[in-house]
């Protein structure tokens, strides 16, 4: 993996827009000096080189690249601009969890069955930058308005410019451990009702399934079973809640083969049954008659 710094934003709930704009430092400008702003800075450079530090690093930022300088530390010109430079500049912030680590290692923060980590690079040079101009181009038009659209609007440009340097960032095959993890408990999740072996998903992915464990570990810290017995895990709890199936058919409907193995692991993971799980949130008497398959708890 590459040790170029990520930040890593644990979603829900996502990071959000403030202001933008499109600016241009003439010849002899320079980036403004400044400290603990309160909001992640975006630069995207169209043309020119801005030159820019944050604590005790420094880059230069030249057309196609991009940079997030963060909203608690000091910013400041590490020299003038040698020619006109026009840029695109995005204020956000989040109201979750988010961190900096090195790119060479996964991080703290790690999404589940349910959230998600939405991982920016702290600098890039954009695949497709008529792309992102495009999409600044938007998101600074829907700045620009004041009705209840427009707050829908820019919301929806900001997230279409997080998720093309998201899934921009998670094209490059240095950072593999990541996206084998990610793909692998998408392969899972999708296919949670049926046997899914490691072999299997091994084969799916064409990775050996030693490989794909190891990046699991690394990045939810479990095995791809483990990984897949916990999503089974919570979807029978959603059709124990919704549905008034029988026991043995979410059992089925969840991957397992047998309804005693399910009740089993359903138990030892959540610790109680799943006739009891139901009743908690149902409210049906213990009075009522059990029906057969329930028996088989």
């Amino acid at each position: 993996m590459s040790s170029e710094p990520l930040l890593t934003f644990l979603s829900p709930p996502l990071p959000y827009f403030i202001e933008s704009n499109r600016g241009t430092y003439p010849k002899g400008g320079e980036h403004p000096n400044r400290r603990n702003i309160g909001v992640f800075d975006l630069l995207f450079v169209h043309s020119g080189t801005l030159h820019v530090g944050e604590e005790s690093s420094s880059w230069e930022i030249g057309p196609g690249q991009m940079l997030i300088l963060r909203p608690d530390l000091w910013h400041y010109p590490t020299r003038p601009c040698s020619e006109d430079t026009v840029f695109d500049w995005v204020h956000f912030q989040t109201a979750g969890p988010w961190e900096e680590h090195d790119g060479s290692s996964c991080g703290s923060l790690r999404g589940d069955y349910y959230s998600y980590a939405i991982r920016l690079p702290k600098t890039m040079t954009v695949a497709y930058p008529e792309e992102a101009i495009s999409l600044f181009g938007k998101l600074h038009d829907a700045a620009l308005g004041t009705s209840h659209a427009a707050f829908w609007q820019r919301q929806q440009w900001f997230l279409h410019l997080l998720q093309l340097f998201d899934e921009g960032w998670r094209s490059d095959a240095a950072k593999a451990p990541i996206s084998v993890a990610e793909e692998a408990a998408a392969y899972l999740k999708m296919n949670f009702r049926t046997t899914v072996t490691n072999s299997k998903l091994g084969e799916a992915m064409g990775l050996h399934p030693n490989y794909i464990a190891r990046c699991m570990g690394e990045v939810f810290d479990c095995t791809p079973q483990q990984y897949l017995l916990s999503y089974r895990m919570d979807q029978a709890k959603l059709m124990l809640m919704k549905t008034n199936w029988p026991i043995s058919r979410i059992a089925d409907e969840t991957g397992f083969k047998q309804t005693p193995h399910f009740s089993r692991s359903f138990a030892d993971h959540v610790g109680i049954t799943p006739l009891s799980y139901r009743k908690r949130f149902t409210g049906t008497s213990l009075s009522k008659p059990v029906q057969r398959d329930e028996l088989e708890e």
